[in-house]
Order: structure tokens, then C-alpha cells, then sequence
């Protein structure tokens, strides 16, 4: 018995969440999957905000980042259900039999499915900009955290840009041709490349903590 539907982030444990994930199902899975990285990446900014000492105005700014963090963690793990979700639907329409209600099936979930992803994606984006403001200006001492946040966010980022492309390539099972994709879908497929940029620059600030926190070649 499939009993998929009641693995969810909120009620489950780490070993259950997990173990479910190590299942042939789909659900939970990748998808799903970079939600929980995006809450583990929000988790670690919030809890480096919180060692970070300031005053005054600055540090009504570091308080006002660790309360998006942690409202980004919370919105993560739901994002995370929900794709579990969207999954369960992607599977059903696949294991219809060939036909027009199957074909409808599948371009009905492959939207939804690329929709969560892209809503996922586009609050991952907006946790780049905390986390480089932690890069330049956290407490020093928990670098390591910051840089470990960023692997995260990079994931969450990169699951979402594969899910939306695939999901949206996927569309051609149901008889659309790309262009015919990109013409009804035009926020989803612009939402590839506005990943694809946020992966890029998650890159270039990791490449900017190593230079400062870990060289190397020095004997």
C-alpha cells in the first residue's frame, strides 16, 4: 500500500522524511527534495543572523533577515509538500493508457508541476541577496555555515530550473511542440533562465568566500 501521502515535512521525522524519499515512488522526490534544501539553507541564515552582533539601524537590519529566513524556512517545507504532491499527479497521468484523456492528463500536471517548481525557484532567488549580505557582513566565525547555506540554495536553485525544463519539455508528450510551450507558457519558460542566472551568481559569491576564508597553494 502507498502510504506516501502521509510522509509530509511538517509531521514527519528526518529518518521517516528520508526513507521515503530512498523509495521508488516520486513522492516525495526531487522536487520535494529542493524545498527541504531551501529550508535547510534558510535554517543556517537564520541561525548565522543570529550570532551576528550589531546595533542600531544595522541591527534592526540583521533582525529583519532572520525573520525572512525563517519565514522562508517555514514556506520551504510547505513548498516541499506541495511538489510531493504535484508529483503524485505527474505519475498518475503517465500510467494512463494512451488516448486523449491521457494526453490532457499530462499537460494539466506538467503545468502544475512546473508551477511549483518556478514558485520554489523564485523564493530561492530571493534568499541569494541575505545570504550575501551574510557573506560580507555575518559573523566571521561561522563562514563555513554561510558557505554550506549557499551549497544548499544553489541545489534548491538547481532542482527547480531542471524540474521547470523538464516538466515543460514534457509537454510534448501531449502533442505541443516547444515553441507552441514557450508561446502559452512564457513566465515559466523565463523563469529557466532567471534561474539559470541565480546559479551563476551563487557561484561567483561561494568563489568569493574561498578566496577570503580557505586559500590555498600558501606553504
Amino acid at each position: 500500500m502507498d502510504n506516501s501521502q502521509d510522509i509530509t515535512t511538517g509531521t514527519s521525522t528526518v529518518e521517516a522524511w528520508t526513507n521515503a524519499l530512498a523509495q521508488s515512488t516520486g513522492s516525495p522526490g526531487g522536487g520535494a527534495g529542493t524545498g527541504v534544501m531551501l529550508a535547510v539553507a534558510a535554517s543556517l541564515a537564520s541561525m548565522v543572523a543570529g550570532y551576528t552582533e550589531a546595533q542600531g539601524p544595522r541591527r534592526q537590519e540583521v533582525d529583519a533577515l532572520q525573520g525572512r529566513a525563517q519565514a522562508l524556512r517555514r514556506a520551504a517545507l510547505q513548498l516541499a509538500d506541495d511538489d510531493a504532491s504535484a508529483s503524485r499527479a505527474f505519475g498518475a497521468a503517465f500510467r494512463l493508457d494512451p488516448g486523449l484523456q491521457r494526453d490532457e492528463a499530462i499537460r494539466t500536471a506538467s503545468v502544475d508541476a512546473a508551477k511549483a517548481s518556478a514558485v520554489l525557484g523564485d523564493r530561492a532567488i530571493e534568499a541569494v541577496d541575505d545570504l550575501a549580505w551574510l557573506a560580507a557582513n555575518g559573523n566571521r566565525a561561522l563562514i563555513a555555515d554561510v558557505v554550506v547555506a549557499f551549497g544548499a540554495l544553489r541545489a534548491a536553485v538547481a532542482g527547480a530550473r531542471t524540474n521547470v525544463s523538464f516538466d515543460l519539455a514534457s509537454l510534448r508528450s501531449a502533442g505541443k511542440s516547444l515553441e507552441e510551450v514557450r508561446g502559452q507558457h512564457p513566465d515559466l519558460w523565463s523563469s529557466v533562465g532567471r534561474l539559470e542566472q541565480a546559479m551563476e551568481r551563487i557561484d561567483a559569491l561561494t568563489a568569493e568566500v574561498d578566496r577570503r576564508a580557505a586559500p590555498t597553494g600558501a606553504v
